[in-house]
């Protein structure tokens, strides 16, 4: 790695090592948060100084973040980089794991419109992202944590949580709901093939996810869709 005012992560969220340590989701959540304690530092702590450095940091990192994590990529036009170790070098893929370069806006300042970010939003739901997985079962993000052609619901949930089309948002719900083998919970993956090959019987973080994503569309009205599914 060369220091290039990114911050090293040597594990991703699914708890694989990363290939290359700057990890391109984390720092941009990184980033927010920052900007976040800065908020609480000054209005809550009134210190001043220590919100200052956070807000010093984030700048640091989002500059770097600008001039390393963005790639040209031939058919999708520029994108987020999902590692890169500031030599110029990017690995390009994405992991279901939140933080992810799917879910930048529901973790981070990343704007849902950003241009760049939408390029990547295709990018990553295609099969130029080695871990984008489709079959007869259903399609979406799995990653190296459970192996080839296991799909992560969690990345179907990030793909309805950071859409604004009712109709992706409505496919992806039917599809989480279609892939549950008939328990009612939401696995950690299921085989892109057949549902009744997954792991973990019971994952809390995707099934409160689920609850968060059906609370945000009641939120927002969209009951009737809901009630369509």
């Amino acid at each position: 790695m060369k220091p290039v005012g990114l911050i090293v992560s040597c594990f991703r969220p699914s708890d694989d090592a990363t290939t290359f340590q700057f990890l391109v989701p984390s720092n941009f959540f990184a980033v927010s948060s920052l900007r976040k304690a800065a908020e609480i530092l000054s209005t809550v702590n009134k210190d001043q100084a220590t919100a200052d450095r956070c807000i010093a940091l984030a700048d640091e990192v989002q500059t770097a973040l600008d001039k390393y994590a963005v790639y040209d990529h031939p058919e999708f036009g520029k994108i987020y980089a999902f590692e890169v170790d500031g030599f110029g070098n990017q690995h390009l893929m994405d992991d279901s794991n939140a933080p992810s370069l799917l879910s930048l806006p529901y973790l981070s300042d990343v704007d849902v419109n950003d241009p760049i970010y939408q390029n990547t939003r295709r990018f990553v739901w295609s099969d130029s992202n080695p871990y984008f997985f489709a079959g007869t079962a259903g399609e979406g993000i799995g990653g190296p944590h459970v192996g080839y052609d296991m799909i992560w619901p969690m990345s179907l949930i990030m793909k309805a949580l950071t859409s604004t089309d009712d109709q992706e948002i409505a496919q992806c719900v039917r599809s989480l709901m279609d892939t549950d083998n008939e328990t009612g919970f939401i696995h950690e993956s299921f085989h892109k093939d057949n549902p009744a090959k997954f792991t973990r019987e019971w994952f809390a973080w995707q099934n409160t996810l689920f609850g968060e994503l059906v609370l945000k569309l009641v939120n927002q009205g969209k009951v009737d869709l809901l009630n369509s599914i």
